[in-house]
């Protein structure tokens, strides 16, 4: 449970935060200096590099495990890695895990992460009951979904730190068992696996569920319960590949924990990627060494060596449609895919453009994850473009080249621009354009 101390240390945290904040001077821009590494794909000209720094490093502590209402209350910087580890000590986990240990609670929320119980719950924001948000003026604000700030806690998702410092949440948590059984059913086409996949959407019949996609004749739906006992398990955190172990197993038992981030080493881009180098260096090289190396040499990278990385979610009415699309225009595999519930009308959405999915709840997150570029095509503006024909998003993690009015006829302006007023008047944090599509770029 929550100490005085506890409480009294994170209030001085805030406090000096603030300071800093109500210390800046000058209208340029600002980043935040945070102790994880930043999961966006490395972009080498990213003009935050060069930003004054507002240091929110020690914001990195669980405050509160309540165990008899399951909820949790920690500081942004929490690692899921962390967080898991201390709510099992009560039975209890996250609802929403991100497949890699070092994401953070803060960018869970900043950068839309979801996860295979997300065909159930949505993404960790949806499971967020409270922030308290420091402004950019050094004010504190607490947003809730009902409060005078409802519009400031739903515009939190998804905009990348643009609106303020969030300083401490509180989300919910929900019973455990200590192992995962996964079941794996494989389909040859993609209107069965679809079929499959709303069967099981239906009936929330599995605690966890998302898929590999091998090829257009080799589609895997990964079916995980909580059981209390395993006749085994499998780690993945070494040799073993899991999205390659998912064409050859009917069955699998993993640590609770270890089906978490099951992922870790990457997901369908695992490096090193051979047996030897993972013989030699996969038991210390994981996605958060790979993103530390990529910043140390951002200085002789170039951004066409990056692979293409980006999750779009697709309206599961325009799943045949993108498919078709993508097998002719792009046509790599394999593809991870998470389905996800639309929980409620997101106010971060313009509403003339969620009108072209108005239908659906369910999503499928198809994420290319390792794509090499060629030919000369930018692919990340090539989704775009579809993308906003169907009614399909892509997270901004990625390198973005919407135009301005392009960009927000997907976003909602108006929403975005009213907490934009409350939170960071004088736009010291940048816009979620300028942040998002320019700055990123180097422009």
């Amino acid at each position: 449970m929550e100490t005085p101390m506890l409480t009294s240390a994170h209030e001085h945290k805030v406090a000096r935060i603030a300071v800093q904040l109500q210390g800046h001077r000058g209208d340029k821009p600002v980043s935040l200096k945070k102790k994880a590494v930043s999961h966006e794909v490395p972009k080498v000209g990213d003009k935050r590099h060069d930003d004054k720094k507002i240091d929110i490093s020690d914001l990195d502590e669980i405050l509160q495990i309540d165990p008899e209402r399951r909820i949790c209350v920690a500081e942004p910087g929490v690692t899921f890695v962390d967080l898991v580890e201390a709510t099992m000590r009560h039975g209890l986990v996250p609802i929403v895990v991100p497949e890699l240990k070092t994401i953070t609670i803060g960018g869970a929320v900043a950068g839309c992460s979801i996860e295979s119980m997300s065909y159930v719950y949505g993404g960790f924001h949806d499971t967020c009951l409270e922030y308290e948000v420091i402004t950019a003026k050094g004010d504190v604000l607490t947003c809730t979904p009902t409060n005078e700030n409802s519009l400031v806690f739903q515009m939190a998702h998804g905009t990348f730190g643009t609106l303020g410092v969030i300083a401490k949440l509180t989300f919910r948590l929900i019973p455990c068992k200590p192992f995962v059984k996964v079941t794996y059913e494989t389909f040859g086409d993609l209107e069965s696996y679809k079929a499959a996949i709303m069967t099981h959407y239906e009936a929330r019949d599995v605690d966890f569920m998302d898929g590999i996609i091998h090829s257009p004749t080799e589609f895997v739906l990964s079916l995980g319960n909580f059981v209390d006992e395993a006749p085994y398990t499998h780690s993945y955190d070494w040799m073993r590949v899991y999205y390659l172990s998912t064409k050859t197993r009917k069955e699998d038992y993993l640590r609770t924990p270890e089906y978490f981030f099951r992922y870790n080493k990457g997901v369908t881009n695992v490096t090193p990627s051979s047996f030897l180098g993972r013989l030699a260096f996969g038991k210390f090289v994981d996605s958060t060494v790979v993103l530390q190396i990529a910043k140390l040499l951002r200085g002789v990278l170039s951004n066409a060596s990056i692979p293409v990385t980006l999750d779009t979610f697709i309206p599961f009415s325009k799943t045949t449609e993108f498919f078709a699309w993508y097998e002719r225009e792009v046509n790599f595999f394999p593809l991870w895919c998470v389905p996800y519930k639309r929980v409620r009308t997101y106010e971060w959405i313009d509403t003339e453009f969620a009108k072209l999915a108005s239908d659906d709840d369910l999503y499928l997150d198809i994420a290319i994850y390792g794509l090499r570029r060629q030919d000369g095509k930018n692919y990340y503006e090539m989704f775009e473009k579809k993308l906003a024909q169907i009614g399909g998003l892509k997270t901004l993690i990625t390198p973005n080249f919407y135009s301005e009015s392009d960009f927000w006829k997907v976003w909602n302006k108006q929403n975005y621009d009213a907490v934009k007023r409350i939170t960071d008047p004088d736009n010291i944090f940048r816009d979620l354009y300028t942040k998002t599509c320019r700055a990123t770029r180097g422009l």
